[in-house]
């Protein structure tokens, strides 16, 4: 089997399209070769050449003028995730209820008292109320003692007016004062 070399067209020659070293016909490897061999070179130095570019206006940004030309600060993106809000837990059911009905305490009297015991002292006002009170007097044959008082310091200046009973008697207590009262019978309110 013999081959013929096609014909070039016409306008190149007896070189061919691709210089004198290309072969031509159905053997076109080595053209194909050169071709992207070629095209390579050029797209490795364009990408060369964008890199150059690219890092020179890269100085631009960090206040360095290559160009003359001033450019404007790039604005700042902020991304923000918005948190899904949870679903508030359904309440637990109740299937079984159970009525209770609460009893007040027993209190006495509410606010201060009106009689009070013989022994002891008292803050007029918190304690007992202010007012006149009478005793039916001593507990014992040591007699009884009373006394009106500004503080409750115990001292001497602190006193108001004090008595010692062998028998019945009445007192005016006003609120804010202190009341102590010793071996008397129980203090009842007069009026």
């Amino acid at each position: 089997m013999t081959f013929q070399q096609p014909v070039p067209p016409s306008g190149h020659g007896t070189q061919g399209p691709f210089g004198p070293d290309a072969p031509a016909g159905p053997g076109q490897p080595a053209r194909d070769r050169r071709r992207w061999l070629k095209y390579g070179v050029v797209a490795l130095v364009s990408l060369f050449v964008g890199v150059g570019i690219g890092s020179s206006s890269g100085s631009a940004d960090t206040g360095k003028e290559t160009t003359g030309i001033k450019t404007a600060p790039r604005p700042t993106v902020t991304v923000t995730e918005k948190a899904e809000t949870a679903a508030p837990e359904p309440a637990p059911t109740v299937t079984e209820t159970e009525t209770v009905t609460a009893k007040p305490k027993k209190t006495d009297k509410p606010g201060p008292a009106t009689s009070f015991s013989g022994e002891g002292e008292y803050l007029v006002g918190e304690d007992i109320e202010a007012g006149t009170y009478k005793t039916a007097g001593p507990e014992d044959e040591w007699g009884c003692y009373w006394e009106r008082a500004k503080d409750a310091s115990g001292e001497f200046g602190s006193i108001i007016a004090n008595n010692n009973l062998d028998g019945p008697g009445r007192v005016t207590l006003n609120s804010g004062e202190y009341f102590k009262t010793n071996r008397c019978q129980e203090w009842k309110r007069a009026g």
